[in-house]
């Protein structure tokens, strides 16, 4: 793993804005397994691109119901990831969290929903770089978490926590 980054993180800007969503509730954490896309195959939280005119909050909701068919209430941003990507655009993902939603998870073209407790989180078949900001997320502290990636493996990595938006 690098020892300095190359990035002036102050400065960076994400090409493709984006956002994800954990919904947790009684000591499970609603995941996906996405079907196609960027990270096809892999257990992520769903969510996917802001579309233009949209709001990052506006975009994790839609997304959400998108991919799992329900809604979730009140989401609260915690956290904002930056990836410099060797192989795709730089994105920049907004990260939410709900504790409650409506509508049952259900299948679709994009994703098949995964209750998993909090103590077996699949890491293994995640992105790398999960493992070093989802326990924030579930902790329900804010962060930013700035990532450079050579395909699919981190070369290096920076969390900065207790953040206010």
């Amino acid at each position: 793993m690098m020892s300095e980054s190359p990035i002036d993180w102050t400065i960076w800007q994400g090409e493709m804005l984006a956002t994800l969503m954990f919904v947790i509730k009684d000591g499970q954490i609603l995941l996906i397994e996405k079907k196609r896309g960027l990270g096809a195959g892999k257990i992520n939280g769903p969510g996917g691109k802001i579309e233009p005119g949209e709001t990052a909050l506006e975009a994790v909701i839609r997304e959400t119901q998108e991919e799992l068919l329900v809604t979730p209430h009140d989401p609260v941003k915690l956290g904002e990831l930056r990836f410099s990507m060797s192989d795709c655009p730089d994105i920049l993902c907004h990260v939410y969290r709900s504790e409650d939603f409506s509508g049952t998870p259900t299948e679709t073209d994009e994703a098949v929903p995964a209750w998993t407790a909090l103590d077996e989180i699949p890491y293994h078949r995640m992105w790398e770089d999960d493992r070093h900001w989802l326990p924030l997320v579930i902790e329900g502290k804010t962060f930013i978490g700035n990532f450079i990636f050579e395909g699919e493996r981190v070369l290096w990595k920076e969390i900065l926590t207790d953040l206010v938006w």
